[in-house]
């Protein structure tokens, strides 16, 4: 029988380092798990065979070094689509019963993206070193923020580590699918008004000037209709001071940037983005479901609800939902309840408090919080739909009025000009 040197985590996240004595590498694990231990680090018993590990990683760096590899700790960031597959791959691989530092090396050394690897291998030596997959996780975090950071903690505490990463995949994938159809309902808008811009802009730098100069030596000191004059003023301006309409844009999105950075300034956006019809109903069900959602799954992997609700501010991306959540984490700490603190604020619909009552009625808050969660993203489809639906004839009638009020403008004293020709 070989020798097998460990260190492993117990039910309540202490760390543990001993040595045993396996058949195999996997009967090592086996003995491990069967005495309630999660191995993060297991090797065969050889001299000098640490060292050689160690060694072996540096070795890892400087082949990199240079590179996008080489970017140190805390500058490289894990892209969203990478890091929800880094998170699968690993549960899978801890499922299987591979040691945690040995699929981190496996997954190093399988990425094709070297920004990721050189991340996966730092946390690897990290963990190699003596450190908790958790505080490893946490030196990165941009890469891995505290939720994720404090569901792997514990997903440690509770020794499921396979279970913890499957849900956490599970919510980053939902988390990315409801931004996707978010951007997804602004797309075509915004399309639409590129493209009115694109076209008016030219009519009137282009089209209109001809129009002007072929009124002015044909219709020379009869008056024009307002219509056209209006339009010719407007063109006059683009193509004269075209500069000044460029700063002008330019100093308008920088001082809204400026003013969204402040807290008032944000607050009062926030505020906006969630009054506005038709914006309004959409940014508040896309609120709901992502504040059920990341609770749920934080409660449901064993992180504490003040803890939760903390991360949950945290990571909120509207301020007013963030005040909200504020006002239940400081009541919860006062010992309240969720839903009285919730139906106060007057952000969140009054469905969603019942549900939240009622699941701390019946002890089943984290269930019927993914409940809430699955409604609501549900609900985001219709909106999207709706929305988009709405948008595209209030859009083409936005095209129509725009462009058909030039060339009318333009038509005008044309018409004028036939019938003066004419008699």
């Amino acid at each position: 029988m070989a020798k097998f040197n460990y260190v492993a985590m117990d039910g309540q996240g202490k760390e543990k380092e001993g040595q045993l004595q396996a058949e195999t590498e996997a009967d090592a694990i086996k003995s491990l798990k069967d005495k309630g231990l999660f191995p993060t680090s297991i090797s065969e018993a050889k001299d000098g065979g640490g060292k050689k590990a160690k060694k072996g990683s540096k070795g890892r760096k400087g082949k990199k070094g240079g590179g996008l590899g080489s970017i140190t700790i805390g500058t490289a960031v894990i892209p969203q689509k990478g890091l929800c597959a880094f998170t699968r791959q690993l549960a899978t691989l801890l499922d299987a019963g591979l040691p945690l530092v040995r699929g981190l090396r496996t997954l190093e050394r399988q990425s094709t993206d070297m920004i990721v690897a050189n991340i996966v291998g730092e946390v690897a030596d990290a963990v190699e070193g003596g450190q908790t997959f958790s505080e490893a996780l946490s030196a990165h975090p941009k890469s891995f923020n505290r939720l994720y950071t404090n569901m792997v903690r514990a997903g440690e505490a509770s020794g499921a580590m396979e279970t913890v990463l499957n849900r956490l995949a599970g919510f980053m994938e939902k988390s990315a699918k409801l931004k996707a159809k978010v951007k997804a309902a602004l797309v075509y808008p915004l399309a639409v008004l590129v493209i009115a811009g694109g076209i008016t802009v030219g009519l009137m730098v282009f089209i209109v000037p001809k129009f002007k100069l072929i009124f002015s030596e044909m219709l020379a000191g009869e008056p024009l209709p307002q219509l056209t004059e209006f339009v010719i003023s407007i063109s006059d301006f683009l193509k004269e001071r075209s500069i000044l309409g460029i700063i002008g844009l330019i100093v308008f999105v920088f001082v809204f940037k400026v003013v969204k950075k402040t807290k008032q300034g944000g607050r009062l956006i926030d505020m906006i983005l969630i009054k506005t019809p038709p914006f309004g109903g959409l940014v508040t069900k896309v609120a709901v479901a992502r504040f059920c959602s990341t609770l749920g799954t934080l409660m449901s992997s064993g992180v504490s609800v003040l803890n939760a609700l903390q991360i949950v501010r945290d990571t909120a991306s509207n301020s007013m939902v963030a005040e909200a959540v504020q006002v239940v984490h400081d009541a919860v700490k006062e010992g309240e309840g969720m839903s009285k603190p919730l139906e106060s604020t007057g952000v969140f619909p009054g469905m969603v408090v019942s549900m939240i009552e009622v699941g701390e009625e019946t002890g089943a808050l984290p269930e019927m919080l993914a409940r809430i969660a699955i409604t609501y993203e549900e609900e985001v489809d219709n909106a999207v739909e709706g929305l988009t639906s709405l948008i595209e004839p209030v859009m083409i009638i936005f095209l129509a009025v725009v462009v058909g009020g030039i060339v009318i403008a333009l038509f005008m004293p044309l018409i004028k000009l036939i019938d003066a020709l004419g008699g």
